[in-house]
């Protein structure tokens, strides 16, 4: 049995926000200027130039890359051969993720009651989902969720007789009736299966993979493919003015469901596609 203070994964928390929502991930630095390259117009090649400013000052002043730091979720993963001494794994997130909002200077967006909307001052309470894993490590996936995308989501309770082009046509609708909003180019998270609220959490965790890492099975490989050149022939663009990358990538993720059911969730990340990973 391995123990792990607690305080470490205050730290590691603590860290993680700011490093996400200021540091510009490696993959999407990349898909920016290779958008540069592909982009027709000179205002879509425009908009990822100044993209790649936003970013480069971000993270050499340690700013957020964006005012909407979002609300902080996470993805755990612990192992059964780990040990937590203090405080409990929730405990230990929201300090985690107090400190880094308050010390990074972070906006905070988060409030107490969803009806009687008082701040909590501090970005908590984290939105936390556990898995349980062999081993003796616990790993740790943040996922800052900006709202401008977050209200852009969908669910659909689709037949079984939809099949693969309900799922397509569903994933490509909300994406249109979406627009500009979520702050394009964006990445697609889809969640099919389980039930309804199942493919709602899959939807998400499909948005802390990074844009160049594919479904293990090649049949949703050719599935995530084709929803995006579908999605990408729909113009919207970079900012929305126009453009051949309206998304940098569709991320599916799966899980068994019911005889009678489809379940079909899209969540929607914005250009920056923030998350960090960090093991214990």
């Amino acid at each position: 049995m391995r123990i792990i203070n607690s305080e470490e994964i205050t730290s590691a928390v603590r860290d993680m926000c700011i490093q996400a929502t200021c540091h510009l991930n490696k993959d999407i630095r990349e898909a920016f200027t290779k958008g540069m390259e592909t982009e027709k117009s000179d205002v879509a090649k425009g908009v990822f130039r100044d993209l790649l400013r936003n970013a480069d000052i971000a993270d050499e002043k340690e700013v957020p890359i964006c005012q909407d730091t979002g609300m902080a979720v996470f993805f755990i993963e612990v192992g059964k051969d780990v040990f937590v001494e203090g405080d409990t794994i929730t405990d230990a997130i929201n300090k985690g993720v107090s400190k880094g909002y308050t010390e990074g200077y972070l906006r905070k967006s988060v409030v107490k009651d969803p009806l009687n909307r008082v701040n909590t001052k501090d970005n908590t309470p984290a939105v936390i989902y556990y898995d349980y894993v062999p081993g003796d490590k616990i790993k740790i996936i943040f996922a800052p969720k900006g709202f401008g995308s977050e209200n852009k989501g969908g669910l659909k309770m689709l037949n079984p007789s939809d099949g693969v082009e309900g799922v397509v046509d569903f994933v490509v609708d909300v994406v249109r009736h979406a627009g500009a909003n979520p702050c394009p180019p964006i990445v697609v998270g889809v969640g099919i299966g389980g039930t309804m609220d199942k493919a709602a959490v899959l939807s998400k965790k499909a948005l802390t993979r990074d844009i160049t890492e594919r479904n293990p099975d090649p049949y949703y490989v050719g599935l995530e493919e084709l929803i995006l050149a579908k999605i990408n022939k729909l113009g919207i663009g970079p900012a929305g003015l126009g453009g051949v990358t309206t998304a940098m990538a569709v991320n599916i993720e799966t899980y068994p469901t019911h005889i009678a059911g489809l379940p079909v969730a899209v969540n929607i990340n914005c250009h920056a596609a923030r998350h960090a990973v960090k093991v214990l």
